[in-house]
């Protein structure tokens, strides 16, 4: 049974973000900065454990090891997994994670010097601990829609940690997690370690339209580290120690403009069922965002940015060490697809533009500061166009053959302050799907970012 990661609503930004897929370690998810957008991987949609994802590679698509590449950290790195099935609700992994230059350069070297007298393969078995990393885990299903799930990567090279409790509720979901360190990746792409991270939420399960909300607690111990990244790099601030509570609540409307189910080939399976019609397709989402803070990560409240140009509610004190704040967001989805992902060649092209207002205070005073400058024949000033730009992400999709399809997703930066790049593309990631018909709505892709120098192979559901 698939253990699903919770949505979640960071403080200043207007999306429902999951964990990300990262290839920089064995456990393979990384958290965002609160406050930040990820910056690495496509969106997605709900998750398989990685041991799980790397046995279904095994298992059934002929891939005995499976690749990542991280230019930072091991470069190029091949997994395994071998899980075990103790009993029907009870299951084992072990992972293995071989890193691949430094296997290549121990082979080189001890077949260039063949005047030791020890047998090179002996000798290969003392640098197992540099080559190979490995890591352990148990899954245990209490009830069918309660799971546990205990984790250890690494082994005694760092021995990273993870448990897990979900929960699954018929209109919630409930999820208690401890990672030790916890791993978390700022906009800047660089990866930082907590030493303790513990956090429990609730949210509501999602629906196409209506209301939904989430509560978060999450408590952080320990000074943060850069991990393998610029260690010149600030900490941010909201890794610090300390205690945030969070809670958000939305509105979300889908609307089709145009759907077409005709010219469908009759009896024959789509390679993907939540992309088989044609459509012009528009999502709004409108919402509010409080958090408080107690402890050191507090300070990210007092910090001046262009946040504090807007009425968003803040309260901090310094003395207590406490903080609050609270806005409004929003967020415009267009999408629209033209094929039915049937025929062989050419029958899936999909693009979509996601236009997120981050600060709804912020937009709201600048709205109304350009409206008055325009009311009484004043220039606008600059600043305000960029107080009301959203953050924007577009994606293409397009099928090449069969079950196999080239995406490419990008965030576009919009700076009216910048006359040489007033538009610029910004981390653009690029993948190929293998849409798996058997299962209905499940592919493996193949991702790789030029910015961050990462690529990985990973396995996802129910995607749209």
């Amino acid at each position: 049974m698939s253990l699903r990661r919770m949505r979640w609503m960071s403080d200043e930004d207007g999306r429902w973000e999951l964990d990300a897929e990262t290839p920089v370690t064995m456990e393979g998810t990384v958290r965002p900065v609160p406050g930040d957008p990820l910056p690495l991987g496509l969106s997605r949609g709900y998750r398989v454990t990685r041991p799980k994802q790397l046995d279904f590679f095994h298992r059934f698509m002929a891939s005995p090891l499976v690749p990542t590449f991280s230019a930072t950290r091991d470069d190029l790195s091949v997994n395994h997994a071998h899980i075990l099935y103790i009993t029907d609700n009870w299951s084992s992994t072990i992972l293995e994670k071989i890193n691949v230059n430094k296997l290549v350069s121990v082979v080189k070297e001890k077949l260039a010097n063949r005047q030791e007298e020890a047998s090179w393969t002996k000798d290969l078995k003392k640098h197992l601990h540099d080559v190979m990393s490995l890591g352990v885990g148990t899954e245990i299903l209490i009830t069918p829609d309660t799971t546990l799930l205990l984790e250890l990567f690494d082994i005694k090279k760092g021995n990273r940690g993870k448990a897990i409790f979900h929960h699954e509720l018929p209109h919630h979901n409930i999820t208690l997690q401890a990672s030790w360190p916890g791993l978390f990746v700022d906009k800047k792409g660089a990866y930082w370690d907590v030493p303790l991270s513990l956090s429990a939420d609730l949210a509501s399960v999602g629906s196409s339209s209506g209301l939904s909300y989430h509560l978060l607690l999450q408590q952080n111990s320990g000074e943060p580290k850069c991990f393998g990244g610029d260690k010149t790099d600030d900490v941010p601030i909201a890794l610090l120690p300390g205690l945030c509570a969070k809670a958000a609540i939305s509105i979300k409307k889908s609307i089709d403009a145009w759907r077409k189910k005709e010219d469908k080939l009759k009896n024959v399976q789509p390679y993907d069922i939540f992309l088989s019609d044609s459509h012009v397709s528009l999502t709004g989402i409108v919402g509010a965002v409080a958090s408080g803070y107690l402890g050191n990560c507090s300070r990210r409240v007092a910090i001046r940015d262009e946040t504090q140009k807007s009425n968003a509610f803040r309260m901090f004190d310094e003395r207590n060490k406490c903080a609050a704040f609270a806005d409004l967001f929003a967020s415009v989805t267009f999408t629209a697809q033209y094929g039915n992902f049937q025929r062989l060649f050419l029958d899936l092209t999909r693009a979509s533009a996601q236009f997120d207002i981050t600060s709804g205070s912020l937009f709201l005073c600048g709205a109304s500061r350009l409206a008055q400058d325009f009311f009484f024949s004043r220039r606008p000033d600059v600043e305000t166009f960029c107080d009301i730009c959203p953050d924007v992400t577009v994606s293409l999709q397009q099928q090449i053959v069969g079950p196999f399809s080239f995406r490419v997703e990008s965030s576009v930066a919009i700076d009216p302050r910048s006359q040489d790049h007033f538009v610029r593309v910004d981390d653009p990631i690029f993948a190929i799907d293998w849409a798996l018909k058997v299962l209905g709505s499940a592919k493996a892709t193949a991702w790789y970012s030029p910015k961050h120098q990462e690529a990985m192979v990973e396995l996802r559901f129910y995607e749209a």
